[in-house]
């Protein structure tokens, strides 16, 4: 299984980047990767990891903002297109049956 955080967070004053960056940091420091700018994934063994993960998340939201989480399969993941682009270096360290398979 597979979390997706995508955010839009306030920048314009001091403040706001100081709560941007701290999100950014907590999401980085419980294993999130970032997977374009303001979306972060993060692998998960089963559907209670999901869940445990999605509420340390709620727990550390930003006062402002726009924040949406997406939990999906690595079926799902793996069928995702990329347009322009390629895949993220983290996105080339495994194949998707070894994913599975964790």
């Amino acid at each position: 299984m597979r979390i997706l955080v995508m955010f839009d967070l306030p920048v314009t004053t001091d403040k706001d980047r100081k709560e941007y960056t701290r999100f950014r940091k907590y999401l980085i420091g419980d294993g999130f990767i970032m997977l374009q700018f303001s979306v972060y994934s993060r692998i998960t063994r089963n559907h209670d990891d999901a869940r445990k993960h999605a509420q340390r998340v709620k727990s550390n939201l930003p006062p402002k903002g726009s924040v949406r989480l997406l939990t999906i399969t690595e079926k799902q993941y793996s069928a995702m297109k990329i347009l322009v682009g390629e895949r993220t270096a983290e996105e080339l360290l495994l194949s998707t049956a070894e994913i599975i398979e964790l």
